[in-house]
């Protein structure tokens, strides 16, 4: 199974879900879908108690390596995070006030179920609380990284580093073999449900931008990485396919780290750089869910009466977004959860405003995901181009091979 290209796994996953749910749904059998349900309901619960681990696992050393300016790398990685998610907002802003009051203008707010309803409960789950919150893991990795890389002694590198290998054989030998599994049931259950696809026909044209506009800012962010670094962007973003496709099935920026980070070593990021970098984009770069939380946030205010989207209105809110996308767990629905209060304070959407908001974002959460998963690497590349520049000296003492993985991607 491990010679089975990764991708190939993914995708197979993904259609074999889909048609399980579907075949299930027309027999009005439920029993195969609520068996995936189950195994994913057990391996999310995995991933949710590996999360924290993960992201302490990988950043605390992997800032504990850069022996000088720790502080300045972690600086211009978060500056660039920031950056990168206002101006993906600012994108989705001017194109969604030119077209949405030409394809919009006629359409009525009415009110809209509950996203999650037809979903299959699974037969059973598992309470397993992580050991620390993903915010906890964050502040403990930054503050162990830091103070590390002030010692002289490296009895506490060595042991987070021992940590780190630890995590890194449960993903290559529980998690990532298990991944196309937990994509397919994940598909499954959705087919099952059929919500989705009734989503995307009442709000297609909402969508589809969202989806281009996704594409743009991948494409944007390549672009810029390969310019800056003299890498080809093109080579890049082929060897992160798996990980778009692997954010797509988990819906999860911080459950996909394992594939990212693989990926992201392969396609040129230096491993202490990745080590570092990656796991902290997974939850601060947030640039898809930034798209589509101020498409789907101007699509309401266009359709909704007395609300009127205007670049002057929109723009502080943008910034804000920035902010609680940083903020935002790099979990399923986890950044238009976090901005609803922005929302519903600065632009004052009611409850039938945010349950549209809620149904158009979930509607398209897989790929917003997988836009953040996949401009993760560029974001990392350009951090670590200008690092070398700007801060310079060190990052070449660690440039060992990632350890020894057992699943191909190739």
């Amino acid at each position: 199974m491990s010679r089975v290209p990764l991708l190939l796994r993914l995708l197979v996953g993904i259609i074999a879900g889909a048609l399980i749910g579907v075949v299930s749904a027309s027999a009005g059998f439920d029993t195969p879908v609520r068996v995936f349900a189950t195994f994913t309901s057990l391996f999310g619960a995995l991933l949710s108690f590996a999360i924290p681990l993960i992201i302490f696992g990988f950043i605390a050393p992997g800032i504990g390596s850069l022996t000088q300016g720790a502080g300045k790398w972690l600086g211009l990685a978060v500056g660039v995070a920031y950056t990168s998610s206002v101006l993906a907002g600012l994108l989705a802003m001017a194109t969604a006030l030119t077209i949405y009051p030409s394809i919009l203008g006629d359409v009525a707010l009415s009110t809209v179920t509950n996203p999650e309803e037809g979903l299959v409960e699974p037969y059973l789950t598992l309470a397993l609380d992580p050991p620390f919150t993903v915010t906890a893991a964050l502040v403990l990795a930054f503050i162990f990284g830091i103070g590390m890389s002030t010692l002289k002694d490296k009895t506490v590198q060595n042991l987070t580093e021992d940590f780190k290998t630890i995590i890194q054989g449960l993903l290559n030998h529980v998690i990532i073999p298990l991944l196309p599994i937990h994509v397919a049931g994940v598909f499954a259950n959705m087919a099952y449900a059929g919500h989705v696809a009734t989503i995307f026909s009442v709000f297609g044209k909402v969508l589809l931008m969202v989806l281009l506009l996704h594409v743009v800012a991948l494409a944007t962010q390549y672009l810029v990485a390969g310019t800056i670094s003299r890498t080809n962007p093109l080579s890049m973003i082929k060897t992160m396919l798996p990980a778009y496709f692997t954010a797509i099935g988990t819906q999860s920026s911080a459950a996909t780290i394992p594939v990212t980070l693989r990926q992201a070593k392969k396609a040129g990021l230096r491993p202490n750089i990745a080590d570092f970098a990656i796991p902290l984009n997974a939850n601060i770069h947030l640039s898809g869910s930034m798209i589509t939380v101020t498409s789907c946030a101007i699509a309401v205010l266009t359709m909704a009466e007395g609300h009127e989207p205007s670049a002057i209105r929109f723009f502080p809110v943008i910034l804000g977004l920035g902010v609680m996308m940083v903020a935002a767990p790099g979990v399923p629905g986890g950044a238009v959860v976090t901005a609803i209060g922005l929302l519903q304070s600065m632009l004052g959407f009611d409850d039938t405003m945010i349950a549209l908001m809620i149904a158009l974002y979930l509607a398209q959460d897989s790929f917003g995901t997988a836009t953040n998963v996949t401009g993760d690497m560029a974001i990392s590349k350009i951090v670590e181009t200008i690092g070398d520049r700007l801060i310079g000296g060190n990052t070449e003492t660690h440039d060992a091979e990632p350890p020894v993985t057992t699943v191909s991607t190739q």
